[in-house]
């Protein structure tokens, strides 16, 4: 069987096939609308492209709600099969906390009560089924307090609720309190540094349509592998590969190294050049000589 190259060797259309677009949604659409614009973008590129190249697909990062703006990591095509990653990492965001009164003095020394797992349901208006469920802010740092205003930065656990944590926050000021503006600022492996506009994707693909460069596209658009990067990493041999593309576990005469990862956790198996394989857990020792070491959940060739 044919198995993709690796990420620094694929064409326009292949990138565009299994790639990643860290994009910043504005504020307006839906995180589901705004996906599905740039998925379109990308399909009519290739279908004007004349490539037999498809994307009929696109999975982001999380919803956001329409009036957030910021961090919207997009998959394309075959790289929706990933997904389930950025339910793994860390989630960073920037809120306006509007008070319901002045702020008090105190209001770093309650915000830092509030770095622990929390008890959460979600809202009424929430797509998920209400029911109590635990979530841990790592970090909530007072940035600025402004009368009754205060400009919070939060990290957290995939799934925070943030509109019910400022509401939360706001019983423990003493004062009552709504979420204001809200941008996230990072997820998983990705943050604002590598931010991409919808109209930076759609330019980067005129300009590989119409004009054949290449090179804009290349900076919008990551191989998907770049959504991988906070996982735990397992080389195995080609061999292998071909095994875990007919649904086979990786057993431990097929792997190659191992960088970092405990028994449970979900890892990223590639081939020596860096292309993905597949996503599973480790569950056994991938120095012996035989055995299961990374039991499958989704293959990615």
């Amino acid at each position: 069987m044919s198995l993709r190259a690796p990420p620094d060797e694929r064409s326009p259309a292949e990138l565009l096939e299994f790639g990643v677009v860290n994009l910043d949604k504005p504020a307006g659409p839906s995180a589901h609308q705004f996906t599905g614009w740039c998925r379109d973008a990308v399909a009519d590129a290739l279908d004007r492209a004349g490539s037999d190249a498809t994307v009929d697909e696109a999975a982001h990062s999380g919803t956001l709600d329409p009036k957030v703006t910021g961090c919207l990591p997009t998959l394309f095509g075959d790289a929706t099969r990933l997904a389930q990653v950025f339910l793994e990492g860390t989630k960073e965001y920037v809120a306006v906390l509007e008070l319901h009164g002045r702020a008090p003095g105190d209001v770093e020394a309650v915000a830092s009560e509030f770095e622990a797992p929390l008890y959460q349901k979600p809202p009424r208006k929430s797509a998920v089924t209400r029911r109590l469920r635990v979530r841990e802010v790592y970090d909530l740092d007072v940035l600025e307090v402004e009368e009754r205003r205060a400009l919070v930065r939060i990290r957290c656990e995939s799934g925070t609720y943030i509109r019910k944590l400022c509401h939360d926050l706001g019983l423990a000021l003493g004062t009552g309190a709504h979420m204001g503006h809200l941008r996230r600022t990072a997820t998983d492996p990705f943050d604002d540094s590598t931010l991409v506009s919808y109209h930076d994707l759609v330019d980067a693909l005129a300009f590989w349509v119409e004009d054949g460069d290449e090179t804009p596209l290349r900076e919008v658009v990551q191989p998907a592998e770049r959504a991988l990067t906070h996982l735990p990493s397992v080389t195995i041999a080609p061999s292998a590969s071909e095994q875990v593309a007919q649904g086979a576990p990786v057993y431990a005469p097929g792997v190659i190294s191992v960088e970092s990862g405990e028994q449970g956790d979900l890892v990223a198996c590639y081939l020596p050049g860096g292309t993905a394989v597949c996503l599973g857990t480790l569950v056994g020792d991938p120095d012996a000589e035989s055995g299961t070491v990374v039991e499958l959940e989704r293959v990615l060739v």
